[in-house]
């Protein structure tokens, strides 16, 4: 009766993770921020410090998080995550100071570390428990359903709020909605999978626990490197998708389009992306792992070109959505597969570690350029530096299956 009771209460991880999704995703200042801030006499080189303030902070703190999330339960993580969320809001609109808001964006950063592994592994983990992995890539797709379905609304409601009852209905209608997914975070169950794991880590000390588990969590990665690669690949990948999403909001802003127009624009981006990733599943099974791997740079690479180049900005933006569906799916189900379950959050910190350090790099360097020599520049910057490493990654592909015809010849 106890253990059917638990599967029951761990079924319902599934659907409680879609609503805790729509609502951390109805967040309506997701797409607003960064023209709050810029309507408030931020300079683009302030707004991408910022911005790479943030991924400092996740950088250095991804490992720690996961770690937390591993050792102490993904649920605990998650929940923390949320309520430091709540008060990031909170100085991001009251604040007027570049170091306060500095301070906000740090702090957004931890609450973001605490959620990053910590929601998927607790998903995932579920699943393996009740024996239902295999199902993983259709859930992930109505994750990003979800999520891209919040996200569309996020954009449409907080774009019209902006531009006809201000920001203040853009910022406390996202704290309430924090508030109850808290509330559905804490009504989820704990999967049980790592459990002699967390005592045994447990009871060597917080200093020691953290430094075995990175270094099983880094061995992890160093027998598989797959898992590296398929890191890095996705991750450059994502750093391209973020960037155009920020930047293109202050692009087109600063050419008179309001918070709404530019709301549908990144709504159907987001659709797109939503309905691609419901589909993942059989895309991916038409394609192959290979051609995902290839199509959906190739496809990015393209729209970039088409932004930096064309007047059609706002269609070839939307493309990228197809990229970010059929990516995102793929990658997280590759992924899971080939990390066990006791380091499952800290080495999905390594991920978003990566992502981190990418925008880190190159987030500030695209806000120079748009200051000196105007965003369009910037655009094309990005096409240039896509194009060059996806001729690197074809180049490493070809010499890849060069060396694998050569050993089995021999």
């Amino acid at each position: 009766m106890k253990k059917e009771c638990s599967t029951k209460k761990l079924r319902s991880n599934i659907y409680k993770n879609y609503i805790f999704l729509g609502l951390t995703t109805l967040d309506l200042t997701r797409g607003l921020w960064m023209i709050y801030l810029f309507t408030r006499g931020f300079s683009l080189v302030e707004l991408g410090i910022l911005e790479g303030v943030f991924h400092l902070t996740t950088f250095f703190m991804e490992i720690p998080t996961g770690i937390i999330a591993d050792l102490w339960g993904r649920k605990f993580s998650r929940l923390l995550g949320r309520i430091v969320f709540l008060i990031s809001l909170g100085i991001m609109f009251w604040s007027y100071s570049f170091i306060l808001q500095l301070t906000g964006f740090i702090i957004t950063a931890i609450g973001y570390n605490l959620e990053s592994g910590a929601g998927e592994a607790l998903l995932y983990d579920s699943m393996k428990e009740l024996g239902i992995e295999d199902q993983y890539k259709k859930t992930a797709g109505k994750n990003n359903f979800v999520d891209w379905t919040g996200g569309t609304l996020s954009f449409l409601i907080g774009g019209y709020f902006a531009v006809h009852l201000g920001y203040g209905w853009v910022f406390f209608p996202s704290m309430f909605i924090c508030v109850l997914s808290v509330l559905v975070i804490y009504s989820m169950q704990e999967p049980s999978l790592v459990q002699h794991e967390q005592i045994r880590l447990k009871n060597m000390g917080w200093i020691k626990a953290m430094g075995t588990q990175t270094l099983e969590s880094l061995k992890v990665v160093k027998e598989r490197p797959r898992i590296a690669f398929l890191i890095v690949f996705s991750e450059l990948i994502f750093m391209f998708l973020t960037s155009l999403f920020f930047y293109l909001q202050t692009y087109w802003k600063i050419n008179g389009w309001n918070e709404f127009q530019i709301g549908i624009v990144l709504a159907a981006s987001g659709l797109l992306s939503a309905v691609s990733g419901l589909q993942g599943h059989r895309i991916e099974q038409k394609i192959g792992e290979k051609g995902v791997l290839l199509f959906a740079p190739l496809l990015l690479i393209l729209s970039l070109w088409g932004i930096g180049l064309t007047p059609f900005a706002p269609f070839f933006f939307i493309i990228t959505g197809l990229v970010d569906g059929i990516l995102y799916v793929a990658i997280q189900d590759y992924l899971n597969k080939m990390i066990p379950s006791e380091r499952r959050a800290t080495v999905l910190s390594f991920q978003s570690m990566t992502f981190s350090f990418f925008m880190i790099l190159f987030f500030p360097v695209i806000g120079f350029f748009g200051d000196r020599f105007g965003l369009k520049f910037s655009f094309i910057f990005l096409a240039i530096l896509g194009t060059a490493m996806y001729g690197v990654y074809i180049v490493h592909q070809y010499l890849s299956r060069e060396v694998s015809s050569d050993i089995s010849s021999i």
